[in-house]
């Protein structure tokens, strides 16, 4: 048995069928040719191989008498297969559109808690001649980073099935009584109360600490970032059903922008959400006078902590929605993220992720269902206008059941007053992005993916003209250049077109 930590329990407690906490991933398998055999089945059999390299896949909820307190996990070691890994064959012609819809159908439903907190589908029947498979996993159970361990269970480095270790023994199934589930929850508060004591000091310093270095510094640039977004259609108490839109971009290119501009790749993701959100908000509402605010979470886990479990902390930055030019668009949001990710830095060590307890299963979701009946969301203005997460992925192709792997697109959870998420992850050369929305927020996703593609191309041109510039002038003193920008800019954006990938063509 083991106690959920309180940021986990959160995600919980905060569920509703209006705000289902799954996290997912959605990918294509290019199967080798003369593939034999049923890629579901394969896959079917190779994780029950697997299940004893991830507790995630074989622990489940013991909830605690009355609910006053956080659940436990327990072992559970009839995990039924044929439940958790199902088969959808899409209705021809099985496009790419008709797969994101059918992940957003499938991460609107909640996850049974009387099982473990996870699911798999095989989707076969796309036009490409992929394969496909969908995987969602309670917030609870995982962060993003945790998400990327768990490749280390499900995937293989060759085609080739690496072998596994066997599991030591069959595990007896817990069954505790409740009070030894009231008694756990009793000493796991009581370790919380003793903490926060014990690290008072450290967190006293640390804000003294923070008042002293905050008006200079890289942390100049902080107070941007503390505003209330403007209201915009996102920004809407939401309902239960969902919409999803996937993008590849090269990470090469990313990471080239990043170079020429002092940048950072998180910067630089940041700054193609605010271009795509100027072009998506230009067709529904207007572009506001004030900047967006994106909720970005930041992880805390510690180098080389392998547990599973949600070790992040959120913070906000300032998307200068409200800046037209691109370069200059980016350099204040390369500043504002900077300042942020220094506050993180500084306060990381006395950051929580785990906390007493007792009563508050009550208070989150009596709050949650309220938040979300009463419409406040409709009315207040909003903390945050998106989400977006950057987590770093694996940088070498994967293989599933002898087929690789071709794309690695996250899909996560929207909120009342949130509407739309934007999380990518790298993979293999390439960022996913992940567009996952709430259907009366966003229509329709598709349009998301292709503005983030479009500035992408508008930033590639820029920085080219940007680096031509100097030649420009020093080729006029003494002959005529040829227009250099203007080539830079055709060849560049015409690069980027071709690369970035919402494969195969989604035809809607």
């Amino acid at each position: 048995m083991r106690a959920l930590s309180g940021l986990d329990g959160a995600f919980l407690h905060l569920e509703t069928p209006q705000t289902p906490m799954n996290v997912a991933s959605l990918h294509l398998f290019d199967l080798p040719p003369g593939y034999a055999g049923s890629f579901h089945e394969r896959v079917k059999r190779q994780l029950a191989q697997r299940l004893h390299l991830a507790p995630i896949f074989q622990q489940k909820l013991a909830p605690m008498p009355l609910q006053f307190a956080n659940p436990a996990w327990i072992a559970d070691d009839d995990v039924d297969l044929d439940y958790h890994v199902q088969r959808i064959a899409l209705p021809a012609p099985g496009t790419q559109a008709q797969l994101e819809a059918c992940a957003a159908q499938l991460h609107s439903e909640l996850l049974d808690r009387s099982r473990p907190l996870w699911r798999l589908y095989v989707i076969e029947g796309l036009q490409s001649g992929q394969a496909a498979y969908y995987i969602k996993i309670h917030h609870a159970v995982l962060d993003g980073q945790a998400g990327v361990l768990l490749a280390n269970a499900l995937f293989d480095l060759t085609p080739a099935a690496q072998p596994v270790p066997k599991p030591a023994g069959r595990r007896r199934g817990e069954h505790p009584g409740p009070l030894e589930l009231a008694a756990a929850a009793l000493k796991h508060d009581a370790g919380q109360y003793i903490k926060f004591v014990r690290h008072l000091p450290d967190v006293v310093r640390t804000l003294a600490g923070l008042v002293s270095g905050a008006r200079g510094g890289a942390m100049r640039g902080l107070g941007t970032n503390f505003a209330f977004g403007p209201k915009t259609p996102l920004n809407v108490a939401i309902g239960g059903e969902r919409r999803f839109a996937a993008l590849s971009v090269p990470l090469k290119a990313l990471k080239s922008i990043a170079a020429a501009h002092a940048a950072t790749l998180n910067d630089v993701v940041l700054a193609l959400c605010s271009g795509a959100l100027r072009r998506y908000l230009a067709h529904h509402g207007g572009i506001p006078k004030k900047p967006l605010i994106a909720a970005m979470p930041i992880s805390l886990r510690a180098p080389g902590d392998t547990e599973f479990t949600t070790q992040a902390t959120m913070s906000l930055v300032n998307l200068h929605t409200h800046v037209a030019d691109p370069l200059r668009r980016l350099q204040a949001i390369r500043d504002a993220a900077g300042a942020v990710k220094e506050l993180a830095r500084r306060t990381g060590g006395v950051m929580p992720t785990d906390f007493p307890s007792i009563a508050v299963p009550w208070v989150l979701h009596g709050l949650a269902s309220l938040y979300g009946r009463s419409g406040i969301a409709d009315t207040i203005p909003p903390i945050a206008n998106v989400t977006i997460s950057n987590v770093p992925g694996p940088r070498v192709p994967l293989y599933a059941a002898g087929a690789r792997m071709a794309t690695y697109w996250p899909v996560s959870i929207p909120e009342h007053g949130v509407g739309l998420n934007i999380t990518v992850m790298s993979y293999a050369g390439a960022m996913g992005f992940g567009f996952t929305a709430a259907a009366n927020a966003v229509p329709d996703a598709g349009p998301l993916a292709t503005a983030v593609a479009a500035a992408l191309d508008e930033l590639l041109a820029r920085t080219a003209q940007a680096a031509a510039k100097p030649k420009r002038r020093s080729a006029s003193a003494g002959r005529t250049a040829r227009p250099a920008g203007k080539a830079a800019k055709r060849t560049t954006a015409g690069t980027a077109r071709t690369q970035v990938s919402r494969a195969p063509a989604r035809g809607r």
